[in-house]
């Protein structure tokens, strides 16, 4: 029994290019290997993903749920991060 399977697909122009372009490059031996190495870091970032989502993300909700006196306003974030971003073209 076969261990891949064989599928058509249709890619816009430029990416089709690149696809090529690394082939051509010798980086890759194949287009498939390209499209596979892309898969792969597909499936390592959703991973990664998933764990920040469990981890970070609902620990984080966790802790606003539990004392909501923690929580930061949206418009109160936005003049903080106006006033870091203010003073760092200051310094540099």
């Amino acid at each position: 029994m076969r261990s891949t399977k064989q599928l058509s697909i249709t890619l816009p122009h430029e990416m089709a290019e690149m696809v090529r372009a690394r082939v051509e490059s010798g980086e890759y031996a194949s287009e498939s290997e390209v499209i596979r190495d892309g898969l792969r870091a597909l499936e390592t970032h959703d991973r990664a993903l998933d764990v920040w989502l469990q981890t970070e993300v609902a620990a984080a909700y966790d802790a606003m749920k539990a004392d909501p006196s923690r929580a930061v306003s949206s418009s109160n974030l936005r003049a903080s991060l106006a006033a870091a971003r203010k003073s760092a073209l200051r310094a540099g």
